[in-house]
Protein backbone atom coordinates (compact mmCIF):
# COMPACT_ATOMS: atom_id res chain seq x y z
CA UNK A 1 0.00 0.00 0.00
CA UNK A 2 1.08 3.21 -0.52
CA UNK A 3 2.00 5.18 2.05
CA UNK A 4 1.96 9.63 2.49
CA UNK A 5 3.74 11.27 5.14
CA UNK A 6 2.25 14.50 5.64
CA UNK A 7 1.16 17.13 7.82
CA UNK A 8 -1.88 17.87 8.09
CA UNK A 9 -2.80 21.61 7.53
CA UNK A 10 -0.18 21.38 4.77
CA UNK A 11 -1.76 22.92 1.43
CA UNK A 12 1.17 20.64 -0.42
CA UNK A 13 -0.32 17.08 1.46
CA UNK A 14 -3.64 17.85 0.87
CA UNK A 15 -2.73 18.32 -2.66
CA UNK A 16 -1.35 14.79 -2.59
CA UNK A 17 -4.60 13.12 -0.54
CA UNK A 18 -6.97 14.88 -3.75
CA UNK A 19 -4.86 13.16 -6.23
CA UNK A 20 -5.00 10.26 -4.32
CA UNK A 21 -8.76 11.14 -3.84
CA UNK A 22 -8.68 11.69 -7.79
CA UNK A 23 -7.31 8.66 -9.03
CA UNK A 24 -9.18 6.22 -6.23
CA UNK A 25 -5.50 4.89 -4.58
CA UNK A 26 -5.54 3.44 -1.53
CA UNK A 27 -3.47 4.97 0.90
CA UNK A 28 -1.97 4.77 4.52
CA UNK A 29 -1.76 8.19 5.97
CA UNK A 30 1.43 8.72 8.51
CA UNK A 31 1.38 12.22 10.34
CA UNK A 32 4.44 13.72 10.73
CA UNK A 33 5.12 15.11 14.29
CA UNK A 34 6.82 18.36 13.55
CA UNK A 35 10.72 18.65 14.95
CA UNK A 36 11.02 14.78 15.78
CA UNK A 37 9.51 13.22 13.61
CA UNK A 38 11.32 15.03 10.62
CA UNK A 39 14.24 13.65 11.59
CA UNK A 40 12.49 9.88 10.38
CA UNK A 41 11.46 11.44 7.42
CA UNK A 42 15.61 12.70 6.49
CA UNK A 43 15.97 9.17 7.23
CA UNK A 44 13.48 7.92 4.92
CA UNK A 45 14.40 10.50 2.25
CA UNK A 46 16.91 12.53 2.64
CA UNK A 47 15.12 15.75 3.30
CA UNK A 48 12.80 17.43 6.14
CA UNK A 49 10.06 18.65 3.89
CA UNK A 50 6.47 16.62 3.50
CA UNK A 51 4.67 15.83 1.34
CA UNK A 52 6.55 12.61 0.95
CA UNK A 53 5.32 9.15 -0.80
CA UNK A 54 6.58 5.60 -0.23
CA UNK A 55 5.63 2.87 -2.63
CA UNK A 56 7.59 -0.14 -1.62
CA UNK A 57 11.30 0.77 -2.22
CA UNK A 58 10.07 3.81 -3.96
CA UNK A 59 10.25 7.31 -1.85
CA UNK A 60 9.18 10.05 -4.02
CA UNK A 61 8.95 14.04 -2.26
CA UNK A 62 7.84 17.24 -3.60
CA UNK A 63 3.80 17.83 -4.42
CA UNK A 64 4.52 17.89 -8.47
CA UNK A 65 6.79 15.24 -8.17
CA UNK A 66 4.55 12.90 -6.81
CA UNK A 67 1.47 13.89 -9.17
CA UNK A 68 3.83 12.62 -12.13
CA UNK A 69 4.97 9.51 -10.38
CA UNK A 70 1.00 8.89 -9.46
CA UNK A 71 0.34 9.69 -13.59
CA UNK A 72 2.40 6.99 -14.19
CA UNK A 73 1.44 4.03 -12.24
CA UNK A 74 -2.54 5.09 -12.29
CA UNK A 75 -2.67 7.10 -16.07
CA UNK A 76 -6.39 7.46 -15.69
CA UNK A 77 -8.13 9.52 -14.56
CA UNK A 78 -5.44 11.94 -16.43
CA UNK A 79 -4.51 14.90 -13.61
CA UNK A 80 -1.93 16.41 -16.52
CA UNK A 81 -4.10 17.02 -20.10
CA UNK A 82 -2.45 14.78 -23.18
CA UNK A 83 -3.06 17.98 -25.63
CA UNK A 84 0.41 19.81 -25.23
CA UNK A 85 -1.09 23.89 -24.64
CA UNK A 86 -3.54 22.36 -22.59
CA UNK A 87 -0.29 20.51 -20.44
CA UNK A 88 1.38 23.78 -20.50
CA UNK A 89 -1.47 25.77 -18.72
CA UNK A 90 -2.02 23.28 -16.09
CA UNK A 91 1.67 23.61 -15.08
CA UNK A 92 1.63 27.26 -14.93
CA UNK A 93 -1.28 27.03 -13.02
CA UNK A 94 0.44 24.52 -10.86
CA UNK A 95 3.84 26.44 -10.49
CA UNK A 96 1.54 29.74 -9.55
CA UNK A 97 -0.32 28.52 -7.18
CA UNK A 98 2.73 26.46 -5.27
CA UNK A 99 4.92 29.77 -5.24
CA UNK A 100 3.45 32.92 -5.70
CA UNK A 101 -0.51 31.76 -4.50
CA UNK A 102 1.40 29.66 -1.77
CA UNK A 103 3.65 32.43 -0.09
CA UNK A 104 0.98 35.12 -0.16
CA UNK A 105 -1.55 32.93 1.46
CA UNK A 106 1.03 31.65 3.97
CA UNK A 107 1.41 35.39 5.16
CA UNK A 108 -1.77 36.04 5.46
CA UNK A 109 -2.63 33.43 7.63
CA UNK A 110 0.03 34.10 9.69
CA UNK A 111 -1.04 37.66 9.93
CA UNK A 112 -5.02 36.26 10.62
CA UNK A 113 -3.43 33.84 13.67
CA UNK A 114 -1.65 36.99 15.27
CA UNK A 115 -4.93 38.96 15.60
CA UNK A 116 -6.96 35.95 16.20
CA UNK A 117 -6.42 33.22 19.33
CA UNK A 118 -9.01 30.92 17.94
CA UNK A 119 -7.27 30.09 14.97
CA UNK A 120 -3.38 30.49 16.27
CA UNK A 121 -4.69 27.72 18.87
CA UNK A 122 -6.36 25.64 16.26
CA UNK A 123 -3.53 25.37 14.13
CA UNK A 124 -1.06 24.19 16.22
CA UNK A 125 -0.41 20.13 16.32
CA UNK A 126 -2.45 17.94 18.56
CA UNK A 127 0.62 16.72 19.86
CA UNK A 128 1.15 20.25 21.49
CA UNK A 129 -0.21 20.20 25.38
CA UNK A 130 -3.28 21.58 26.20
CA UNK A 131 -1.09 23.60 28.80
CA UNK A 132 0.89 25.43 26.23
CA UNK A 133 -2.09 25.92 23.52
CA UNK A 134 -4.14 27.32 26.46
CA UNK A 135 -0.65 30.10 27.44
CA UNK A 136 -0.28 30.67 23.79
CA UNK A 137 -3.90 31.27 23.31
CA UNK A 138 -3.89 33.50 25.93
CA UNK A 139 -0.54 35.67 24.61
CA UNK A 140 -2.16 39.41 24.19
CA UNK A 141 -1.41 40.23 20.38
CA UNK A 142 1.27 42.48 21.40
CA UNK A 143 3.56 39.76 22.43
CA UNK A 144 3.58 38.17 19.16
CA UNK A 145 3.84 40.78 16.90
CA UNK A 146 7.13 41.21 16.16
CA UNK A 147 5.56 37.40 13.65
CA UNK A 148 3.19 40.97 12.53
CA UNK A 149 6.27 43.12 11.32
CA UNK A 150 7.37 40.62 9.23
CA UNK A 151 3.95 40.85 6.91
CA UNK A 152 4.05 43.15 3.81
CA UNK A 153 0.20 44.07 4.32
CA UNK A 154 0.78 45.68 1.32
CA UNK A 155 0.34 42.32 -0.29
CA UNK A 156 -3.37 41.55 0.76
CA UNK A 157 -4.80 43.69 -2.00
CA UNK A 158 -2.70 41.39 -4.53
CA UNK A 159 -3.55 38.47 -3.13
CA UNK A 160 -7.60 39.98 -3.17
CA UNK A 161 -7.04 40.96 -6.61
CA UNK A 162 -5.89 37.46 -7.91
CA UNK A 163 -8.31 35.72 -5.88
CA UNK A 164 -11.07 37.85 -7.56
CA UNK A 165 -9.91 36.78 -10.90
CA UNK A 166 -10.30 33.16 -9.97
CA UNK A 167 -13.56 33.71 -8.34
CA UNK A 168 -14.72 34.98 -11.63
CA UNK A 169 -13.28 32.30 -13.59
CA UNK A 170 -14.62 29.37 -11.89
CA UNK A 171 -18.20 31.26 -11.82
CA UNK A 172 -17.89 30.38 -15.51
CA UNK A 173 -16.18 27.12 -16.02
CA UNK A 174 -16.16 23.91 -13.78
CA UNK A 175 -12.38 23.47 -14.41
CA UNK A 176 -9.71 25.69 -14.83
CA UNK A 177 -7.98 24.11 -17.74
CA UNK A 178 -10.17 22.13 -20.75
CA UNK A 179 -13.34 19.59 -19.59
CA UNK A 180 -11.90 17.79 -16.62
CA UNK A 181 -10.17 17.67 -13.42
CA UNK A 182 -6.90 18.81 -13.37
CA UNK A 183 -3.13 19.33 -11.09
CA UNK A 184 -4.21 23.09 -11.82
CA UNK A 185 -7.88 22.64 -9.96
CA UNK A 186 -6.15 20.73 -7.10
CA UNK A 187 -2.69 23.10 -6.64
CA UNK A 188 -5.29 26.16 -6.19
CA UNK A 189 -7.93 24.36 -4.39
CA UNK A 190 -5.30 23.36 -1.60
CA UNK A 191 -3.84 26.69 -1.04
CA UNK A 192 -7.25 28.22 -0.83
CA UNK A 193 -7.52 25.84 2.74
CA UNK A 194 -4.88 28.45 4.08
CA UNK A 195 -7.51 31.62 3.35
CA UNK A 196 -10.61 29.43 4.27
CA UNK A 197 -9.59 25.81 5.78
CA UNK A 198 -12.37 23.05 3.86
CA UNK A 199 -14.27 20.25 5.65
CA UNK A 200 -12.01 17.87 5.52
CA UNK A 201 -9.65 19.57 7.50
CA UNK A 202 -11.50 18.79 10.60
CA UNK A 203 -14.17 20.39 13.05
CA UNK A 204 -11.84 22.35 15.42
CA UNK A 205 -10.59 24.36 12.38
CA UNK A 206 -12.79 24.19 9.59
CA UNK A 207 -14.61 26.97 8.32
CA UNK A 208 -11.69 29.19 9.88
CA UNK A 209 -9.61 31.41 8.10
CA UNK A 210 -8.38 34.95 7.45
CA UNK A 211 -10.51 37.90 8.26
CA UNK A 212 -11.26 40.15 5.19
CA UNK A 213 -10.42 37.19 2.80
CA UNK A 214 -12.85 34.08 4.01
CA UNK A 215 -15.63 35.82 4.40
CA UNK A 216 -15.46 38.30 1.58
CA UNK A 217 -18.82 37.73 -0.67
CA UNK A 218 -16.88 38.30 -3.96
CA UNK A 219 -15.25 34.99 -3.22
CA UNK A 220 -18.28 33.26 -2.43
CA UNK A 221 -17.60 31.40 -5.53
CA UNK A 222 -14.24 29.97 -5.15
CA UNK A 223 -14.99 28.74 -2.24
CA UNK A 224 -18.50 26.85 -3.17
CA UNK A 225 -16.06 25.89 -5.81
CA UNK A 226 -13.29 24.37 -3.93
CA UNK A 227 -16.19 22.75 -1.68
CA UNK A 228 -18.00 21.38 -4.59
CA UNK A 229 -14.38 20.04 -5.61
CA UNK A 230 -14.10 18.38 -1.91
CA UNK A 231 -17.35 16.96 -2.01
CA UNK A 232 -16.59 15.48 -5.84
CA UNK A 233 -13.30 13.87 -4.64
CA UNK A 234 -14.88 12.58 -1.26
CA UNK A 235 -17.78 10.49 -3.15
CA UNK A 236 -15.06 9.10 -5.53
CA UNK A 237 -12.48 8.40 -3.06
CA UNK A 238 -10.95 5.00 -2.07
CA UNK A 239 -10.06 4.39 1.93
CA UNK A 240 -7.53 6.14 3.28
CA UNK A 241 -6.09 5.01 6.79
Amino acid sequence: MLELYQFRYSPFCLKIRMALQAKELSCRIIEVVPGVGQFNIFRLSGQRQVPILKDRDNVISGSSEIIEYLEEIKPEPQLIPSNPKEAAQVHLIENWADTTFSNAAKKALLKSATLNKDLRVALLPNEIPSSIKEFLGKLPCEAINEFGSLINYGEDSSLLKSLKNLSNLVHEKEWLVGNSLSVADLAVAAQLSLIKFPTSSGEVISGKGCKGLADDPKLKNLFTWRDQLELYLLQNSSYMM
